[in-house]
């Protein structure tokens, strides 16, 4: 009895979410460059494939710029994007292959009709199939994932 008493309220939450496949197309806005994402409910932070990550100061506070590259789903060709984001923190990341000290920035990105300002570690990703990962942290405020399903929703916020 007390089980069903908070399975409930979990319920009425997650029902208000749309269901989203286990990849997805998003938007990285203001730019409004599309990537293809990853839901990893195995993953805490999101993460993103960042390239020739190069730091500077700009007004007394640590930046990042990086290049993106990404793959147009339609044709194939790949585009590089460069960004400049101000440096949150340093994450140190833990995995099979050893630790590594990544920096933090904020983004919005667009998972269907939602815009979300969300934080990512910076890591080339050279060796994944997909340029964003997106964590547990991200995940909570777009709703449930079936693995079943991929491709859900296109993205379609005005950035």
């Amino acid at each position: 009895m007390l089980l069903l008493a908070f399975a409930a309220p979990m319920k009425a939450h997650s029902e208000d979410l749309p269901i989203r496949g286990w990849i997805e197309e998003a938007k990285i806005y203001p730019e409004g460059v599309p990537v293809k994402a990853k839901l990893d409910t195995g993953a805490l932070t999101s993460s993103m494939d960042a390239k020739d990550l190069a730091y500077f100061d700009k007004d007394g506070k640590k930046w990042v710029r990086f290049k993106v590259v990404v793959k147009n789903s339609d044709t194939g060709d790949e585009t590089v994007q460069e960004f400049a984001r101000p440096v949150l923190r340093k994450v140190k990341v833990s995995g099979a292959g050893g630790a590594d000290h990544r920096p933090v920035v904020s983004l919005q990105i667009c998972l269907g009709n939602q815009l979300l300002d969300e934080e990512f570690s910076l890591r080339d990703r050279k060796d994944m199939l997909y340029p964003v990962l997106i964590g547990r942290k991200t995940l909570e405020h777009i709703g449930p994932v079936d693995v079943r399903r991929t491709f859900t929703q296109k993205p379609s916020c005005e950035g």
